[in-house]
């Protein structure tokens, strides 16, 4: 592995592109190459500011790098996977990983057959605050959990121009919020859990402005009899807690993780109840989650740079972005329907 990589970066249609630039220049010993859009306004735009070239052929960008950080539009995701593998370089790609899960396994398939590293980018996975809840979960402290909530989101949808995003466009995004934003919730399920069994779900545009869902909840059912419920919105101006979890000894309840609690919430972000002398308490944990303290979605790209450089696998890898859209897909397919839909891991 390189100690000194070099970083194309394949698109700016995600916002979360120009963190990673930012991370991977911070770095020291590595190389931001160029960027390459297929948009010319946009990344010439992104050169300029961050003072490395643009390159408008896609084979040159990805022959003259280590390692590639894709934040296209999701329709783009497989295209410039599939690119990148034929030339052997490392992949950094953003969430979703696809629009769905036979393009997740297009992509699974590229990469397993070139043998590069796969990183998708799962920040959750990389905040203390979900680190200190997952050993309450593994610890037994909260006992058998029975009941999760996870809500997810932010307050764009408010904006008159939102409607016209590409995250809101069933074809370059593939989905709405529950894909956009839920993504993150089921792969802390998955992560926690495993898959769970069913799925129901229902979906709203109560703003009727894009054809996509702007809210959505999903109600997953594991096969212990645990339940899972995600909303995801892009229609939240405030919220506060945004995980919690109930078990048979106590619940756990998170805040600040994301933008609809981060800048309103302003301590006492994980609190866990206990339970002395018949009365009962919140004792709050000493944690504070990486998004309230900024540079959240930069720690996608420093952890890359460093499975680039020593080898070790990612937190999350091509596996876990498909399973993460497993469930989405089911949620969507369920609320079509109207019916409890089977998740099945080889669907």
């Amino acid at each position: 592995m390189p100690s000194h990589p070099r970083i194309a970066l394949l698109s700016f249609a995600h916002y979360h592109a120009n963190f990673w630039a930012e991370a991977f220049l911070a770095d020291g010993g590595a190389t931001v190459t160029c960027v390459w859009d297929d948009d010319r306004a946009r990344g010439d735009e992104a050169s300029r500011r961050y003072g490395v070239p643009f390159e408008p052929d896609l084979a040159r960008a990805i022959a003259g790098c280590d390692a590639v950080a894709i934040c296209s539009e999701t329709v783009h995701h497989p295209a410039l996977t599939l690119a990148a593998c034929e030339a052997g370089r490392a992949i950094l790609c953003e969430k979703p990983t696809a629009r769905s899960v036979a393009e997740a396994d297009l992509i699974a398939l590229a990469v397993a057959r070139s043998g590069v590293l796969f990183m998708q980018s799962f920040p959750k996975r990389l905040d203390p605050a979900s680190f200190a809840l997952k050993d309450l979960v593994d610890s037994g402290r909260l006992g058998r959990i029975h009941l999760v909530r996870i809500r997810h989101g932010h307050f764009y949808g408010l904006e008159p121009d939102f409607r016209d995003r590409w995250y809101m466009d069933p074809v370059r995004g593939g989905g709405g919020a529950l894909l956009d934003e839920g993504v993150h919730g089921a792969d802390l399920l998955h992560w926690f859990f495993g898959l769970p069994n069913t799925v129901t779900a229902e979906l709203a545009s109560p703003l009727g402005g894009p054809p996509v869902d702007e809210t959505g909840t999903a109600l997953f059912r594991y096969a212990d009899g645990m339940l899972a419920e995600l909303t995801a919105s892009v229609l939240l101006p405030a919220a506060d807690t945004s995980i919690e979890l109930y078990g048979t000894r106590a619940t756990a309840l998170l805040s600040a993780v994301d933008l609809a609690s981060r800048d309103i919430t302003t301590g006492g972000f994980l609190r866990v109840s206990v339970e002395e002398a018949g009365s009962k308490r919140w004792e709050v944990l000493d944690v504070t989650p990486q998004f309230k303290v900024g540079q959240f979605h930069h720690q996608n790209a420093i952890r890359f740079l460093q499975c680039l450089r020593t080898g070790e696998q990612p937190p999350a890898g091509v596996a876990d972005g498909r399973a993460a859209l497993l469930m989405i897909e089911a949620a969507y397919r369920a609320a079509r329907l109207g019916a409890r839909q089977t998740i099945e891991p080889d669907r």
